[in-house]
């Protein structure tokens, strides 16, 4: 018995969506580039098919090439991913901080008791204020 199951089809606007959600752009500014509604993109993202012009566009306004939208894979991503971190684990392991974070909090600290202090005295000022004036009345 043969098995003959075709190759899942490509969702090119799944594909478009994942691409622009991964670069961190919404589909309102896609929308902006490509002087559409944010609906037309949401639709887009949602068809199975996308006409290579349009795809054109829409890579255009995500700064990639039509190919890379095309040939899309998230196993692909999440590989490159981890071979980034898996060849970059040495270089994690000699790296050493260029700043003290213990002085970093303390000068933190110390701007946060003098921003209070400055609150707290504008508060003193209005109060002050308020009471000299009921006292007039």
């Amino acid at each position: 018995m043969e098995n003959h199951t075709k190759p899942p089809k490509k969702h090119l606007g799944r594909k478009i969506g994942r691409m622009r959600e991964i670069l961190g752009i919404k589909q309102d500014v896609v929308a902006d580039k490509l002087g559409i509604s944010q609906q037309k993109v949401s639709h887009i993202e949602q068809s199975e098919e996308v006409d290579d012009a349009t795809l054109e566009e829409i890579a255009g306004a995500l700064g990639v090439k039509p190919e890379a939208i095309k040939n899309f894979s998230e196993e692909a991503v999440f590989n490159q991913i981890n071979n980034t971190l898996h060849d970059n684990s040495s270089l994690n392991q000699n790296y050493q901080c260029t700043f003290n974070p213990i002085e970093k909090w303390v000068e933190a600290v110390e701007k946060n008791e003098k921003l209070y202090e400055e609150m707290l005295k504008s508060e003193r000022e209005k109060v002050a204020l308020l009471e000299r004036l009921l006292g007039e009345k």
